[in-house]
């Protein structure tokens, strides 16, 4: 067999694992598509440290059981997780959703599970460890595809609008165009649009939105290497330097500039650091039971979130509306938690910045290798992730929030009974600043809705059962404050 028909026949089995043919894309396009997924989702790289990395436990000591920060490391095992996790959920899963840390159970667990009298870094992840396990068990039992498949349709439409508004807003915030001002958000500073970093951002947007509107294969990708290459002709030029309080229009996470140091040898010695019954032991098993509760709750629903936002961008849905491989993903994503517990990098969960990806183009697993190898990369070339500002990046996220408000149109906004619990699901999570948030309030407003007019049969039992279960969520962190008042 000669060089060309072995490459051809390598590319054939490629493509028929992965089924980019038959999804209707191709090899440049989840090549391009993964890419983008990672330049719109390395920010994790710089901020899931500063996040887990910096905060001390209840025994004054740091994520690793030093007494100094060592927000390095953290950096590192965040990229060696994320990327071996990333390509597990594209080979396994077959799907174009990358993992990382999960942002809001990282801010839980900073500062609602460590802070508890007693409490270790290396207990909380090995609460995390069991979470997973115990996610995985759901999975192989047939539970979490039963709650998935008992939600009803316009629900989980409901669900990807909200989360599209949701990452519009996440965008806006990372680069600064809407901020918190007093008691309300804001444009800018003080309503004003203020510093470089803002322009960069309004460029990336700008030139985004045309690109799209005139039908511009790889649109994203352009406007973030545009806006990027942008951004560092004007630090070069002007040293506008890291945002501070002294230099308050300064970038936000990372200073896009050539001049780094761009080869360091990765310090991996969180990997392993997890004690996997410690918060049993040192907190009890009542309040160890809540904060496990409170994690697989939300990162049972975030995934669901996550999947569908991701399955509908990219139309990644059987004629009967079910999601290719939905079962390995879920296994994908279990495996992930775990993952992220014995790392120490917090839970690990699919990354809705994903939905950048699909839209370039990606519509396989093999996007998520690209963008997992990536983030293998950034373990050793640390500078790599910081070439791209939020700021330019950010800006993907508020058309993709755009594409996905586009499936508004079907859901029956005559039918009251489905049309309030989508309108709760919709606004509760750009407005709470949570995908959880949103999914249970839709959840809880649905079932008292169909009880209040007297229809109980077409609710299904499970709904009933989630319903109920985000009430004890929705309550948790009153409890968790009683526990901890009382045990200290």
């Amino acid at each position: 067999m000669t060089t060309q028909a072995q490459h051809e026949e390598r590319l054939g089995a490629l493509d028929r694992y992965f089924h980019i043919t038959s999804r209707g894309s191709t090899i440049g396009r989840e090549v391009r598509g993964g890419l983008a997924t990672f330049l719109a989702m390395s920010y994790i790289i710089v901020l899931n440290p500063l996040i887990i990395g910096a905060a001390m436990d209840s025994t004054g000591n740091y994520l690793g059981g030093g007494s100094e920060p060592n927000l390095p490391a953290v950096a590192a095992a965040t990229s060696l997780v994320s990327g071996v996790l990333t390509i597990l959920m594209g080979v396994i899963g077959k799907f174009p959703m990358a993992v990382s840390s999960s942002l809001g159970l990282s801010a839980f667990i900073t500062y609602g599970i460590v802070v508890l009298p007693g409490m270790t870094w290396a207990d909380a992840m090995g609460l995390v460890v069991i979470e997973g396990f115990i996610l995985l068990i759901l999975v192989l039992t047939g539970f979490r595809a039963a709650i998935f498949r008992a939600v009803p349709a316009p629900l989980k439409t409901a669900i990807s609008v909200g989360i599209g508004l949701f990452i519009a807003l996440i965008g806006m915030v990372n680069a600064g165009f809407i901020q918190a001002g007093g008691a309300a958000l804001e444009l800018g500073v003080g309503g004003f649009l203020i510093g470089w970093p803002l322009v960069i951002f309004l460029v990336a947007l700008f030139v985004l939105f045309a690109l799209w509107a005139a039908r511009v294969r790889g649109a994203i990708l352009v406007a973030i290497i545009t806006a990027s290459v942008l951004a560092m002709t004007l630090e070069a030029v002007l040293n506008i330097g890291a945002e501070s309080e002294e230099n308050p229009h300064g970038w936000g996470l990372s200073v896009p500039t050539l001049d780094q140091d761009w080869f360091a040898l990765p310090d991996l010695s969180l990997i392993g650091e997890f004690n996997l019954l410690g918060s049993w032991q040192n907190i009890g098993l009542i309040a160890a039971s809540l904060a496990l509760f409170t994690m697989l709750l939300a990162n049972f629903f975030d995934l669901l979130g996550t999947m569908v936002a991701v399955a509908n961008t990219g139309d990644l849905k059987s004629a009967d509306g079910e999601i290719h491989y939905s079962r390995r993903i879920m296994v994908s994503d279990a495996i992930a938690s775990m993952g992220g517990g014995v790392g120490a990098t917090s839970v690990n969960s699919g990354f809705i910045e994903s939905t950048v990806g699909v839209g370039d183009g990606a519509r396989t697993g093999l996007a998520n290798v690209v963008t997992g190898t990536l983030f293998l990369l950034t373990i050793v070339l640390s500078p790599l992730a910081a070439l791209i500002p939020t700021e330019a990046a950010s800006a993907t996220l508020v058309l993709v929030g755009f594409l996905m408000l586009q499936q508004i149109t079907r859901i029956d906004w005559t039918d009251v009974e489905i049309a309030i619990p989508a309108f709760m699901t919709i606004v509760l999570m750009p407005f709470s600043y949570s995908i959880t948030n949103g999914i249970g309030a839709g959840f809880i407003t649905y079932v008292v809705l169909k009880m209040s007019r007297g229809k109980f049969s077409e609710v299904h039992p499970l709904m009933y059962l989630t319903a109920g279960l985000f009430l004890i969520y929705f309550v948790s962190g009153p409890i968790q404050e009683l526990l901890g008042a009382g045990t200290g």
